[in-house]
């Protein structure tokens, strides 16, 4: 089934989508909001998988459903932790900071915890307050958690998840060195997050879900130009179920536990970073793949950061090239200027 919140209040009006994305049913006389169905999956889920089945046969209400309307499939969460799975990004990101890669990043996940109570809906504005700060996308993939346990296994972690989605991992380039430089993380260089509009559960996604990863094409656009078009299924050096073991090592997860995948990113097949999409090659999910691969072959990057105007798209289709998730598509703006 595919669940998505409009807009209205603070944690959305939880609503069944059709397969196809263009219709949608109410499912507040079920659950008020995609939270509550979290923190009860085995009584909701049934129920609204078969409020999915009656809406695919049109035997209930239905209405349009727009993208637009939706806030992010959980606006406001109780954790949002983001892995950096595909060690390839990890790589080109660091050496553009002069850092060079540990040898313990092939073995151990990466993983920041962001904010989560204030995330963005699928076409919120990004707001920033200056174009200094070096604004850049990042594609990727998320899944949402049921109850972890601390301690969890990989195996066990692989039976908490119950939705997967698209992000928008919103990074403030230029702020990031001097924060991981304090030997603290990230704070300012990572605002709220942006999510696509519905979160589907794995089975929708058929054979392109093994379990562990998303095994289909992560497309992102900026200004109406292709950026990248990644694999998401090839080199996740972590899957799914090891990022979530990562993040209950020492803790419990609560239902509703946002994991992303980290930036979706492949090298060439002769082992290089990656070219671009112009030049053949399946591009990057983020700005600054672009610029460090520039770096590389040119001696310095020009390919700008995103500017006030631009905009991003970030997507998935299946097989037959239809719309799994819905878009994300969203304008960067001032802060103050119609943003959150």
């Amino acid at each position: 089934m595919k669940l998505a919140s409009l807009k209205g209040g603070q944690d959305g009006r939880l609503v069944v989508v059709s397969r196809d994305l263009t219709r949608a049913t109410e499912a507040t006389h079920l659950a008020p909001n995609l939270q509550r169905v979290l923190d009860n999956w085995d009584i909701f889920a049934p129920a609204l998988a078969d409020l999915a089945e009656s809406l695919e046969h049109g035997s209930v209400p239905s209405f349009r459903f727009h993208e637009h309307d939706c806030a992010a499939p959980l606006p406001r969460a109780y954790q949002w932790v983001d892995g950096s799975a595909y060690v390839n990004h990890v790589e080109l990101v660091r050496k553009a900071r002069g850092a060079e890669l540990p040898e313990s990043f092939w073995t151990d996940p990466l993983m920041y915890q962001g904010t989560s109570d204030s995330n963005l809906g699928p076409r919120d504005p990004v707001p920033v307050a200056s174009e200094d700060f070096g604004i850049d996308c990042e594609a990727e993939v998320a899944v949402i958690t049921g109850p972890v346990r601390a301690g969890v296994s990989t195996s066990d972690a692989a039976r908490a998840i119950r939705l997967v989605m698209l992000v928008n991992d919103v990074s403030l380039r230029n702020l990031i060195p001097s924060e991981l430089a304090k030997g603290f993380g990230f704070l300012q260089s990572k605002p709220p997050t942006a999510f696509s509009p519905v979160a589907v559960t794995p089975d929708e996604l058929g054979e392109a879900w093994d379990g562990g990863k998303v095994k289909l094409p992560l497309l992102t656009t900026v200004n109406g130009r292709m950026l990248g078009c990644p694999e998401a299924g090839e080199e996740m050096t972590f899957e799914f179920p090891a990022l979530i073991a990562h993040a209950a090592k020492t803790r419990p997860l609560g239902p509703g536990t946002i994991v992303g995948s980290g930036t979706v990113s492949n090298r060439d097949p002769d082992g290089s970073p990656g070219r671009p999409v112009s030049e053949g090659g399946r591009g990057y999910s983020c700005i600054a793949e672009q610029r460090m691969v520039e770096a590389i072959r040119d001696g310095a990057p020009k390919t700008p950061f995103m500017r006030f105007g631009d905009v991003v798209r970030i997507e998935m289709k299946d097989s037959k090239g239809h719309s799994i998730f819905g878009a994300i598509e969203q304008r960067m703006e001032p802060a103050g200027m119609g943003g959150t």
